[in-house]
């Protein structure tokens, strides 16, 4: 008789595998625009108001012994912080808990957290799906004021961020400093190609080291949540002491076990937790943001502001709003300020002053002095005009 024995096919029904009693998962990425921003103390209902220097005073020589003193004021103005809500619902069968043999909710809990904080960097940096009542993106507003630097076809990294008309002087331009940076990954390869005259790499000192990214002394952060948007910005600099940020409800997590979950859209019910043996994790967020941006000796109509962004390759589409602002006799008005969700443009001696925006519907002010106008005008793939009377 032929040896025999007992192979792992034959066994291979009574073998237990070992099973790690851990999930594998990349540690949850927090906000890093609310790592940098400044927090204002908690709302205490759904708008914040801030008051901001707008007008600053005015000293004149004054010309001889006997020569009159001029006069001069300050002004102040209203920024709004609204508070909006970032919210998910994670059903799961009851069943499904029981036969699990770890915990799906401590494993499901970290990552929605870390959905949230991506959302609020995305929508805070390039606007993505904001809340209406929320400002300008940081990105746009930067659009707006000039201190978008674009690549070009054979770039020179090192002047397009540290040169004299490069992000980091855009930001200078303000008479603000840089206070941080957010990239994409792909900006360090980018930054590691940078070499000096003789071929050494300028952001690497010790090869076998670690390397510190930093631009003229200023810390450099690459987002890790997904929250970075490289068809809009390869890089964004500025000064992020000034934007300022408030939470209306903090981060909370409830376990439903009653109801029923509907469909957004069509209404229709989803889910009865209570007849269908379900229970749900839901997590509620809610704050709000501003860029007050005071007026400063070196930008005293507040159109400037403390941001800078470097562009893709390939630019991001964007529509130009052009206004024409005259006065009751159809004269052009020089020097009105045109806001539209808190970016301003001063209008040229012909009264035109031009947003560069993309598709959306945008609620604007004109004014100049005591008189203001305001309107709503929508973006939808072409340029648009708007014409405007200050009586």
């Amino acid at each position: 008789m032929p040896n025999q024995s007992i192979s792992r096919t034959d066994a291979e029904a009574i073998i237990q595998e070992q099973v790690i009693p851990t999930v594998l998962q990349d540690a949850p990425k927090q906000s890093v625009v609310m790592q940098l921003g400044r927090k204002l103390p908690n709302m205490t209902s759904n708008q914040t108001r801030i008051r901001v220097l707008d007008l600053l005073p005015m000293a004149y020589w004054v010309h001889g012994d006997t020569g009159f003193k001029r006069t001069s004021k300050q002004a102040w103005d209203n920024v709004f912080i609204d508070a909006e809500e970032l919210a998910v619902i994670v059903p799961i069968s009851e069943a499904v808990l029981e036969d699990a043999d770890f915990d799906i909710f401590g494993e499901v809990t970290p990552k929605v957290i870390e959905a949230i904080s991506a959302a609020v960097d995305a929508a805070i940096l390039f606007g993505v799906n904001k809340p209406a009542n929320w400002p300008a993106d940081i990105v746009t507003r930067a659009r707006q004021a000039g201190n978008n630097v674009a690549v070009g076809s054979n770039p020179n990294y090192y002047d397009l961020i540290m040169g004299e008309n490069g992000v980091i002087a855009k930001v200078e331009d303000s008479g603000r400093m840089v206070t941080g940076v957010l990239s994409a990954m792909g900006m360090r390869a980018k930054l590691r190609g940078i070499k000096d005259d003789a071929g050494h790499p300028i952001y690497v000192s010790d090869m076998k080291g670690a390397t510190p990214y930093a631009l003229d002394g200023s810390p450099m952060f690459f987002p890790q949540n997904g929250s970075f948007a490289t068809s809009i910005a390869q890089l964004v600099a500025g000064d992020f002491s000034q934007m300022v940020y408030s939470i209306r409800k903090d981060i909370t997590v409830k376990i439903l076990d009653q109801g029923v979950i509907q469909d957004p859209d069509t209404k229709e019910i989803v889910y009865n937790l209570a007849q269908q043996d379900m229970i749900a994790l839901r997590v509620v967020f809610r704050m709000g943001w501003a860029l007050p941006n005071p007026a400063t000796r070196m930008d005293g109509d507040r159109v400037t502001v403390p941001f800078a962004y470097l562009e893709p390759a390939s630019a991001m589409t964007d529509y130009s709003l052009t206004f024409t602002v005259t006065d009751s006799n159809s004269a052009a008005v020089a020097d009105a300020i045109v806001e539209i969700d808190g970016a301003r443009v001063k209008t040229n001696s012909s009264g035109v002053a031009v947003f560069h925006l993309r598709n959306g519907s945008y609620k604007y002010k004109v004014k100049k002095g005591s008189v203001s106008v305001t309107g709503t005008k929508a973006i939808s793939s072409s340029n648009a005009t708007q014409a405007v009377t200050l009586a």
